[in-house]
């Protein structure tokens, strides 16, 4: 479905509600301005319509039908595709939220393709409409504005992760918690951080060189904004490499805290077994009931039997009592 469609010339909106999609082909055409379409979700056909009208290359269209592509960068005859991953962070269920935005950039229109939930771009429409300056650049300054929203947008999602990283770490530490639970919760946390990363990752490098100019030629107005979102980007890929690192650490702790444990349970076993050995190995002696036994015909033969079981018994409890095995 088309979200919005609209015409800029001299640094303006030309028409209030979105044009139909014949319309905004014809302005970006006639090269008077520029046009910025919306999609979100389209069907096969509704794209084919917007890839026939603005002569949009015909493999760039596939990727942008069947989505979940890597985020990249592609030229095709001096247009370029570009695909980026959205997130977003569902704290009550601990769980990152991808989506994905595909833009199509020419020197006369912007085409944005949303798919799934994620960055919504109509907050980065108003805002960049809001800039004048901005929207006189043309395509590429609205291909900032996007690219802007969806990097700023990960940062919340690395915020989340991080204060989830730190339960973890105080639960491992702590002994209220359930170890297996915990171990679970660090591994799926692992996971998000991997997924996270590899949408934030592979954006990095385009953007770096749409900075440095060998994509396409900028204007250093724009070019300023491109180097924030560039920086935005590495800052949550540092972060990101920083909580990865961290969540091994923690993984590492919590295996050697449960070995500890399970270490000190095998210990307390066999120091109680060791008790329990020797009072059952007098009384299998005597069970034997031989005849040529001296202590049988003794009178105080059984209390001094029991003594003896008792002593022993306390004399090797003191003992790893000492050694901290029980």
């Amino acid at each position: 479905m088309i979200v919005d469609c609209a015409h800029y010339v001299g640094g303006a909106r030309r028409h209030e509600g979105a044009l139909e999609i014949e319309e905004a082909a014809t302005c970006a055409r006639e090269r008077d301005g520029f046009v910025w379409l919306g999609l979100h979700d389209p069907d096969p056909d509704e794209l084919d319509h917007v890839g026939a009208a603005f002569g949009l290359h015909e493999l760039a269209v596939e990727d942008a039908r069947e989505s979940h592509q890597r985020p990249k960068i592609e030229d095709y005859d001096g247009s370029f595709f570009v695909v980026m991953k959205t997130a977003r962070y569902d704290d009550d269920r601990e769980e990152v939220e991808f989506g994905e935005i595909n833009l199509f950039l020419g020197s006369s229109f912007l085409i944005a393709v949303r798919h799934g939930i994620g960055s919504g771009l109509a907050t980065a429409r108003r805002q960049f409409e809001a800039r004048p300056d901005l929207v006189e650049i043309g395509p590429v300054a609205a291909a900032w504005a996007i690219i802007d929203r969806v990097v700023d947008d990960y940062e919340p999602v690395a915020a989340g992760l991080e204060k989830d990283i730190t339960e973890v770490e105080d639960q491992v530490f702590a002994e209220a918690f359930g170890h297996d639970t915990t171990t679970q919760r660090i591994y799926f946390l692992k996971r998000e951080v991997i997924e996270f990363h590899r949408a934030v990752l592979p954006l990095i490098a385009p953007l770096k060189s749409l900075v440095a100019g060998t994509i396409v030629e900028l204007d250093e107005t724009i070019a300023r904004f491109y180097r924030d979102v560039a920086d935005h980007a590495t800052r949550v890929d540092d972060q990101l490499n920083d909580q990865r690192d961290l969540l091994e650490g923690v993984l590492q702790a919590n295996l050697s805290l449960i070995g500890l444990r399970q270490n000190e349970v095998v210990r307390s076993i066999s120091a109680w077994a060791a008790i329990i050995a020797v009072p059952t190995f007098i009384a299998s002696i005597y069970g034997m009931n031989f005849d040529g036994m001296p202590e049988l015909g003794w009178g105080l033969g059984y209390p001094g039997v029991l003594a003896l079981m008792l002593i022993a018994v306390f004399a090797i409890h003191r003992y790893f009592k000492r050694i901290e095995w029980l």
